[in-house]
């Protein structure tokens, strides 16, 4: 079956289709035979009844010896044989035979001499009857079935979209859009029945409302607590330059840089998830940017083709300087910077990513078997792409083995 085919018939309103079809063409075919035999069996009994009348009347005649009237005759030749037989024992009977040149309904008895008399009664009109009736079924069938069809398709299309419309929505929110909501207008009104569609949009909406409130109470507990740990940090930064000279000293100011680090990554970040960044464009080379990022830190840079894009120079930085530090940190040499047009690569020959970095993204904080952890590094680098509109993709190569991240410029 072709893809779109098989992607086709697996929506509902195929499925739907085909179910009132089926249901349908079975109604309609059973009603028809309910009435066909019905028809049927009245018209042939009414040909049947009038054939042994005249049958009575005729032999009544024969008997008497009067003149037998038309359509009565004695072994007649298109009679039926099994009819004849029948005669022949002493038992009147009927039977429709199509052997003249009309259907005819014939009525047979036994008469003296081992002969048969028999009645012929024309049977076009019961036959008529039967197929202009038949007729009836079939068009009023074909009628009622296109009908159903488009009244099921109207009504199963007006779910199905609320239900695609559902499915945006839910789309929208699993990629990041929280102010995202169905807004389904059967929704507004509490007290009014709800179907199906409707109490599905309105789980939908009461969970990104909630995921919503929790996501924005976290980022700001992760700002507030950024925020409150400055002042105390600044304090004990400039308590620690007043410490004599000595190993002590160089181990505590350190880890205050350390912390203060941590300090501000945390506020870039709570920036980021509130979406307040904003870009400052300009036009830049890219060959010349990366190698300012690569200066000093143990990198290869390999231009393969220079490009002049229009970017926020310091949010770039930012994105190649975190990506290569994670890459000198985590990975083993060499660890190279390859610039291709708008397509950055940064590469290493270690053990490569973790598999859920690879399939989610960064994670804050996260790690895997009691290894290290991947820090915030490159949560930052991937929400400061974000901004800049550009795409940043982690990925393993195979051979040589390393993590390869790639920043896809706008």
């Amino acid at each position: 079956m072709l893809p779109w085919l098989r992607a086709w018939t697996a929506t509902l309103p195929w499925k739907a289709a085909v179910f009132i079809t089926v249901m349908c063409c079975s109604l309609a075919a059973l009603l028809g035979l309910l009435v066909h035999v019905s028809v049927t069996h009245q018209t042939v009994g009414q040909a049947r009844d009038r054939a042994l009348t005249r049958l009575a009347d005729a032999t009544e005649a024969f008997e008497d010896g009067d003149r037998l009237g038309p359509g009565v005759s004695v072994d007649p030749p298109g009679l039926p044989r099994s009819l004849r037989t029948l005669a022949l024992e002493g038992e009147r009977g009927t039977m429709v035979g199509d052997s003249a040149p009309r259907p005819t309904m014939w009525a047979a008895g036994p008469a003296d001499g081992g002969r048969v008399l028999a009645v012929a009664v024309d049977y076009s009109q019961g036959v008529r009857t039967i197929a202009g009736l038949d007729r009836a079924i079939l068009g009023s069938s074909a009628l009622a079935i296109g009908t159903t069809l488009l009244v099921g398709a109207f009504a199963v299309t007006r779910i199905t979209r609320r239900l695609h419309a559902t499915a945006r929505v839910a789309r929208r929110i699993s990629a990041g859009d929280l102010d995202a909501r169905v807004d389904d207008p059967r929704t507004k009104f509490p007290g009014q029945a709800q179907d199906e569609v409707a109490a599905v949009a309105a789980a939908l909406d009461t969970m990104a409302s909630s995921l919503q409130g929790k996501l924005e109470s976290e980022q700001r507990f992760t700002a507030d607590v950024a925020h409150e740990l400055r002042t105390p940090l600044t304090g004990l930064h400039a308590a620690a330059e007043l410490l004599p000279p000595g190993r002590p000293t160089e181990l505590v100011r350190d880890r205050v840089a350390a912390l203060r680090t941590l300090t501000e990554d945390l506020l870039e970040i709570s920036r980021l998830d509130a979406g307040s960044e904003r870009v400052d464009l300009d036009a830049h080379w890219l060959g010349p940017l990366a190698e300012r990022v690569v200066r000093g830190t143990g990198a290869e840079l390999d231009v393969v083709r220079d490009v002049c894009v229009d970017t926020d120079r310091r949010r770039l930085e930012r994105v190649l300087g975190n990506l290569v530090a994670n890459a000198v940190t985590h990975g083993r040499g060499p660890v190279v910077v390859t610039v291709d047009g708008a397509e950055v690569t940064v590469r290493d020959h270690g053990d490569g990513y973790p598999e859920y970095l690879v399939l989610h993204g960064p994670q804050r904080f996260r790690t895997e078997g009691g290894t290290k952890g991947h820090g915030l590094g490159l949560t930052i680098a991937l929400g400061q792409a974000t901004t800049l509109g550009a795409c940043l993709t982690f990925s393993n190569a195979e051979v040589p083995p390393g993590a390869v991240a790639t920043l896809t410029l706008p």
